[in-house]
């Protein structure tokens, strides 16, 4: 709705519906997503009923939420669980959606007022946090363990130990997680639209910052397309869709964004133990699963398979179309080393935020009487963590070498900004 004041000048009025629209818009396409996928990965097969509740958990890990895991055996019998992971394809698309919905109504303006930039965000956050206070709540459930056959399921009849593992959502730091999950939203929103008008006094800085933003966002997209377009070229060549459609809708965007860093040169390190089951590539899994800890970087991935090594070319194409793209959306007046930095700048950033995304961490075990695992299969640990700023200080090289080549490149079709003053 549109308000004119006596000044002519025209005002921007975005009320408790148009907000209510965009979290309810938000959270039923995260909640969709959530849903389709874990039905493929089988989540439907769950005891007790609890599908629902495990759709809903995976909404709040997806914005950051703190779900914990907790075991009971009987007291003669003790269970250990534990869960960090994050599903990057539905927080990717509830960030889509509810940035779509805020800028929508800023479209077509050139300034907006920073009050009236607050205002519109805080009724999105207010209702933000009252549905997410709701979803926490309602993210929890136990469940209960099948010992199978075997000494282990003999014991625990015996001693009537009928062990379980549930989640429950602590609630205090997943509203904080939650809210500062959708403060990175907006104002990434506003960053990245040349649309969206900002207050008078930042206004300096989006020519600088706004083309930056935009090349690299585009660039993490471009990834999960591609990554898509392999993952369905699999599933129709090899077999097991189903497999595939929940890795596409729970975490295609964690395996696009680690395939990127480890093109750039990133090192990770991980582990796998025990019956975690991984949909990845195959190389992937047999890096992972070995009795110590692995380093998964370009080197020990082709020592599997050398076609890793075209990770490296991806990259480098990728990374150099978005200094292209940043250079192309900024003023001509635009020197080569201000290319270079600002790509630097947010490439970092960019590989910054995947490698805080993209860790992973899962371990459970059961024991009775203090014998761990006595039926094999019952116990095991998952995890994958990077190393951070090696993995940073290589996508700024990265991101100044972009930024200078995207700006030569940039020259000859530069759109905006006078003529005249492109220099080197």
């Amino acid at each position: 709705m549109i308000h004119r004041t006596a000044s002519g000048r025209a005002v921007a009025r975005h009320g408790w519906v148009q907000a209510v629209a965009v979290v309810l818009a938000g959270l039923a396409a995260m909640l969709v997503v959530a849903a389709l996928g874990l039905w493929a990965a089988g989540a439907t097969d769950l005891p007790d009923d609890a599908y629902p509740r495990v759709v809903v958990a995976a909404v709040v890990t997806a914005v950051g939420g703190s779900v914990e895991l907790s075991g009971n055996a009987g007291a003669l019998a003790r269970t250990q669980a534990g869960l960090t992971v994050i599903p990057l394809s539905v927080t990717l698309t509830g960030a889509l959606v509810i940035a779509a919905g805020f800028l929508r109504p800023l479209r077509h303006r050139a300034v907006a007022g920073a009050g009236e930039l607050a205002g519109w965000a805080a009724r999105i956050a207010v209702l933000w946090l009252l549905a997410l206070t709701g979803l926490a709540l309602t993210a929890r459930q136990t469940f209960s363990v099948d010992l199978g056959r075997g000494v282990l399921a003999e014991i625990g009849e015996l001693f009537e130990a009928a062990p379980t593992v549930g989640f429950t959502t602590d609630v205090p730091p997943t509203v904080l997680f939650g809210l500062l999950w959708l403060a990175g939203v907006l104002a990434l929103a506003l960053l990245v639209s040349r649309g969206a008008p900002l207050p008078g006094r930042l206004l300096r800085f989006q020519e600088s910052v706004r083309p930056a933003a935009y090349a690299v966002v585009a660039l993490l997209l471009a990834c999960v397309a591609l990554a898509a377009v392999v993952a369905l070229v699999v599933a129709a060549t090899r077999g097991h869709p189903a497999q595939t459609f929940a890795v596409i809708l729970l975490g295609l965007p964690n395996l696009a964004w680690l395939a990127l860093t480890v093109g750039l040169g990133a090192t990770w390190h991980g582990r796998v133990d025990g019956p975690f089951g991984l949909p990845v590539p195959r190389v992937l899994n047999e890096v992972l699963r070995t009795p110590d800890v692995s380093t998964l970087n370009l080197r020990t991935l082709a020592e599997h398979d050398g076609r890793v090594w075209w990770l490296v070319w991806v990259a480098a194409v990728l990374v150099l179309a978005a200094g292209f793209l940043m250079a192309a959306r900024s003023p001509a007046r635009a020197r080569l080393w201000q290319h270079a930095l600002h790509m630097a700048v947010a490439l970092a950033l960019a590989v910054l935020m995947i490698c805080l995304l993209g860790r992973v961490s899962a371990h459970y075990g059961l024991s009775l009487l203090g014998i761990s695992d006595l039926g094999g299969g019952l116990s095991g640990e998952l995890y994958l963590r990077p190393d951070v700023w090696s993995a940073v200080g290589l996508a700024a090289l990265w991101g100044l070498v972009a930024g200078f080549l995207g700006g030569l490149l940039a020259r000859p079709v530069r759109r905006r900004g006078e003529v005249g003053t492109r220099q080197g």
